[in-house]
């Protein structure tokens, strides 16, 4: 098979674009193509981004476990935002609970990860919050169900808990099982509805 020239595979490469963008302008020659002018500060979050963002926090207890996170999840391709804390200096869990689970409910993170001593008490601050549905696992069942049966969109850990090798299976599993929908959506949508009825929405 002949290999295309530069400026063929150009040509083929703006014709998928114009394709897949419709009627989007490309700026100039051998350039991306560049949507309607719009004011960046009205932009909405580039969804594929979002998909790949994880908000990651933890207090003084947790702060060693995150650090060791960080990395395992930046090797898997997704985006990290570190809410702190940024040292085992002693600080309290429910405020860096309550950023990661601002991050999740208003869209600026995919998921999110707390870590504390024991993963209790961020689990409750991030149920405070309207439409996130956080869940405290500890081995690899519970990561598998709270999000095949419960779409948990946050995950709390107790850095006194678990070792850092079962923390991060934990975590690639959470990340990795998708939600069962069905039956399980019936019953996530009653969680949701009750949040709504209690006026936290």
């Amino acid at each position: 098979m002949n290999k295309l020239s530069e400026s063929e595979l150009q040509e083929l490469v703006e014709m998928i674009v114009k394709r897949t963008l419709g009627n989007h302008q490309l700026a100039g020659s051998g350039s991306m193509p560049v949507p309607h002018s719009q004011d960046a500060a009205t932009k909405e979050p580039d969804p594929i981004k979002i998909s790949r963002r994880i908000a990651i926090a933890a207090d003084h207890g947790g702060f060693l476990l995150k650090e060791q996170l960080k990395p395992v999840l930046q090797k898997q391709g997704y985006q990290v935002e570190d809410c702190g804390t940024h040292s085992t200096d002693s600080v309290d869990y429910p405020d860096f609970a309550y950023a990661v689970a601002q991050k999740v409910s208003n869209g600026e993170a995919w998921r999110g990860i707390i870590i504390d001593g024991a993963g209790i008490g961020s689990c409750m601050v991030a149920n405070k919050v309207p439409g996130v549905r956080a869940a405290m696992c500890y081995n690899l069942p519970t990561a598998l169900n709270s999000r095949e049966h419960n779409d948990a969109n946050v995950l709390t850990l107790g850095g006194g808990m678990i070792d850092a090798s079962l923390a991060q299976q934990i975590v690639l599993t959470w990340l990795n099982t998708t939600f069962g929908g069905g039956r399980h959506a019936r019953r996530v949508d009653k969680i949701m509805a009750i949040e709504k009825k209690s006026g936290k929405n």
